[in-house]
């Protein structure tokens, strides 16, 4: 078994041939830290004020934003650290479509300590929201489930593959309306039996109207499980205010 003087060993070894760097902007930093100064001073956080079930940025008099409350959604709670927007939205970018599967164990690490009050009363199991087989092949990764993987190695959690898939090959959500978001994810999820009595927390990278998501936890219901919260990286601010 390792001991904590060899893993620093190594750890030092590593830092010396893959020195730290910026997730953003991929600058070499002198000391490990998630971004360089500049980028550091950009980034932006979700307001305190905000929906209490889906974190919409904003002031709603009940306490929920209007489309949580006219269409309540299918898990408990909602939540995400930053808003998706400068150097954490360039990250994400550079993690999911630039091939930067690496930067899995840094964002889920940095997604641990900035969501480290939610995650306090957070189911322990976490469920990626996966990507469609072909678009699996065309990436050679599933972003989600490593960072899901590298969030639960962080918090002593677990991260099991299977509880849910993607079976119906779906575009991308950018650009399309609400509307269309949802039609264009309906029923594109299918949930293991094992999710039945499970407790879930379900992890994506961006939060933007909740339809992926909601369209997911519609299926992990359908198969049986007991309670699902979501935690992403990043919410897009998606109302107009």
């Amino acid at each position: 078994m390792p001991t904590p003087s060899n893993t620093s060993l190594l750890r030092g070894i590593l830092e010396l041939l893959y020195p730290p760097s910026c997730l953003a902007c991929s600058q070499v930093l002198p000391v490990r830290a998630f971004f360089c100064e500049t980028c550091d001073t950009a980034v932006e956080r979700v307001p305190p004020a905000c929906c209490r079930t889906c974190a919409e940025p904003g002031r709603f008099p009940s306490g929920n934003c209007p489309r949580c409350h006219i269409h309540p959604p299918p898990f408990a709670r909602a939540w995400a650290p930053f808003a998706h927007e400068g150097p954490v939205s360039r990250a994400i970018h550079r993690f999911k479509y630039e091939d930067h599967p690496e930067l899995a164990e840094p964002l889920g690490e940095l997604l641990a300590h900035e969501a480290h009050s939610f995650l306090r009363h957070a189911p322990a199991v976490l469920v990626a929201l996966p990507l469609h087989a072909r678009r699996f092949r065309e990436r050679q990764y599933d972003q989600t489930q490593l960072l899901a993987a590298a969030l639960a190695k962080a918090t002593g959690r677990r991260a099991p593959v299977g509880l849910l898939s993607r079976t119906r090959e779906t575009q991308r959500q950018v650009g399309l309306s609400e509307a269309a978001r949802a039609d264009n994810v309906a029923d594109a999820f299918t949930a293991s039996p094992a999710a039945a009595g499970q407790s879930l927390l379900l992890i994506d990278d961006v939060f933007t109207t909740g339809a992926t998501t909601r369209a997911a936890a519609d299926a992990l219901h359908a198969a049986g499980a007991a309670h699902l919260e979501v935690l992403t990286i990043a919410r897009a601010f998606s109302l107009s205010t």
